[in-house]
């Protein structure tokens, strides 16, 4: 029994060792990039960053925080934000981070903690986001993104009145990542379309035409088949003037000579 303890617990510590390892890495400044300590309050205040540029601000608990940044075609961009509480909380946080494309529109992530939840005693939380790749063109009427400037919000969501204003640290870095070539979101195709240019068979003679059926002639031919709507049409309008004779012929009152 201890040794399966054992062997379980080894699995276990190398798991946890191993899934580091496995996870993609975070985003890290770029050499010589200026630490940016504003933010705006609002998409037309939005703070101007460039992806690799880290961010450092002061804040208050409630505040929504916004910055602007400019994707290219073919570019993946990974956010990733760490708000360090500063005072004890009386509760738990939840906490989120937005990204908006030009046209305000909500960019949905394909990874990341979006919404995390603070406990009362954590002493800061972590938030990330991974965009789709930015592509070159779309649809007028689709949400894909496109180039152009994107917009960063970052609020808590829910929170317990007292913790509403206490300060706030918050670490934020936008990466972007080029490698990959084409559109994640459509795959990769694994070969060239090319238009299908392979002859089919080369004939030596013409072909015989086939055969095409006479029309059956004679004084049967004009005669509808049996079992046709035809058919029982013409049965029915007979027997219904032969009831309608028989009836007349019933019903009429004899003539006085």
């Amino acid at each position: 029994m201890r040794t399966l303890i054992r062997s379980a617990a080894a699995l276990a510590a190398a798991g946890l060792a191993l899934a580091p390892a496995a996870a993609a890495a975070a985003p890290t400044p770029s050499p010589g990039a200026a630490t940016v300590t504003k933010a705006g309050t609002s998409f037309l205040t939005a703070t101007t960053i460039t992806p690799g540029q880290p961010v450092r601000v002061g804040a208050s608990t409630g505040d929504h925080l916004y910055w602007s940044f400019r994707a290219e075609a073919g570019q993946v961009h990974e956010v990733t934000a760490t708000v360090s509480f500063g005072k004890a909380r009386t509760g738990a946080s939840t906490w989120t981070v937005d990204v908006f494309d030009g046209l305000r529109r909500r960019q949905a992530c394909t990874a990341g903690a979006q919404t995390p939840t603070a406990a009362a005693t954590a002493t800061s939380v972590a938030l990330g986001c991974t965009l789709r790749r930015v592509r070159p063109w779309a649809e007028p009427w689709s949400g894909d993104p496109l180039p152009g400037t994107y917009y960063l919000r970052l609020s808590v969501t829910d929170l317990p009145e007292p913790d509403l204003g206490l300060p706030v640290e918050v670490d934020l870095l936008v990466g972007a990542d080029t490698d990959g070539g084409g559109s994640g979101d459509d795959g990769k195709l694994a070969a060239p379309l090319v238009a299908n240019t392979k002859a089919g068979t080369v004939l030596t003679a013409e072909p015989a035409p086939e055969p095409v059926a006479e029309e059956e002639g004679g004084l049967t031919g004009w005669l509808p088949e049996p079992g046709s709507r035809w058919v029982w049409t013409s049965v029915g309008g007979v027997l219904a003037a032969v009831a309608g004779v028989v009836g007349f012929a019933l019903t009429r009152r004899p003539r006085r000579p």
